[in-house]
C-alpha cells in the first residue's frame, strides 16, 4: 500500500533540474566562460543560457553579470534573437541591430548597454525543454560565418553533454524518490498489520480504519501509521530496503 502523489510532467521535471541541479549548473557556467573566452578575441563578447518557463526566459547561466543584464533585457521586451531562437529552434544571427529592424524597441534598449550583434543558438533537448545559447557582442559584424558554425557545432556538442547531466541527475532523484517512499511504506504495512491483529479484521478493513482516522484527524497516513508504530514497538519504523 502507498500514498499516491501526482508528479510533475516531464518538461516541467527536466526544467526543475536544468534549474536545481548543481552539476548541470556548473556544466553550463563552465560552458558560458570558455565560449565567451573564445569568442572575445576580436572584441568583447557576453555569453548566457535562456531557459523558456512556464513561457517566460529564465537565465540558468551566465559568462558574466553583463550577460545576465542583457538576458533581462530581451526578457523585459518579451521578444528578440535569443528568444526567438529558443521558441523556433533555429539560430537567428543579427549582425547589426541598428540597420536589422526584426525588434526595434529591444535593439534601441540593447543598443543603449553597447551591444550591437546577437547570435542566439538553440539546444537540442528534444520535446522536453527549450532553451538556448546567447551571444553578445559589442562589435557590429562580429560573428562571420565560420564563427556561427563554430557556435553551432559546440551548443550540439553541449547539448548531449546536457541530456547526459540530466539523464543522470533525473536517475539520482528516481533513487531518492524510490528510498522515500519505501521509507513511508514500512511503516505503512506495520500499522496495517497491528490494525488486523488489535481488531481481528480484514487487509481491507484495517487499510480503511487507517485512512478514516487519518482523515479524522488530519494528519497525513504516512505519519499516522509511524506513530500508531512506534506507540506499539516502542520505537521508529526500520526498513532494510536498500535501493
Amino acid at each position: 500500500m502507498t500514498e499516491h502523489a501526482a508528479g510533475p510532467a516531464p518538461a516541467e521535471r527536466l526544467q526543475d533540474l536544468l534549474l536545481e541541479s548543481e552539476d548541470i549548473a556548473g556544466f553550463l557556467e563552465e560552458f558560458t566562460r570558455t565560449m565567451a573566452a573564445a569568442l572575445s578575441g576580436g572584441g568583447q563578447s557576453h555569453c548566457a543560457v535562456t531557459l523558456i518557463r512556464h513561457r517566460r526566459g529564465t537565465t540558468v547561466a551566465s559568462s558574466s553579470p553583463e550577460a545576465a543584464l542583457l538576458d533581462e533585457v530581451q526578457y523585459g521586451f518579451g521578444e528578440g534573437p535569443c528568444l526567438t531562437a529558443v521558441r523556433e529552434r533555429r539560430t537567428v544571427h543579427v549582425p547589426d541591430l541598428r540597420t536589422d529592424g526584426r525588434w526595434p524597441a529591444y535593439a534601441e534598449a540593447a543598443g543603449k548597454v553597447g551591444v550591437r550583434a546577437v547570435l542566439g543558438v538553440p539546444f537540442e533537448l528534444g520535446d522536453e525543454a527549450q532553451a538556448g545559447f546567447n551571444v553578445y557582442a559589442e562589435r557590429p559584424g562580429a560573428f562571420d560565418d565560420d564563427t556561427v558554425r563554430t557556435v553551432q557545432r559546440e551548443v550540439l556538442l553541449a547539448s548531449k553533454g546536457l541530456r547526459l547531466a540530466v539523464r543522470l541527475a533525473r536517475h539520482r532523484e528516481e533513487r531518492e524518490d524510490l528510498r522515500a517512499a519505501m521509507r513511508s511504506r514500512t511503516p505503512i504495512d506495520l500499522a496495517v498489520g497491528i490494525v488486523m491483529g488489535q481488531n481481528r479484521c480484514s487487509q481491507e478493513r484495517a487499510v480503511e480504519i487507517l485512512k478514516a482516522a487519518s482523515s479524522h484527524r488530519n494528519v497525513k497516513l504516512s505519519d499516522l501509521a509511524a506513530d500508531l508504530v512506534a506507540t506499539v514497538g516502542r520505537g521508529p519504523a526500520a526498513t532494510h530496503f536498500e535501493a
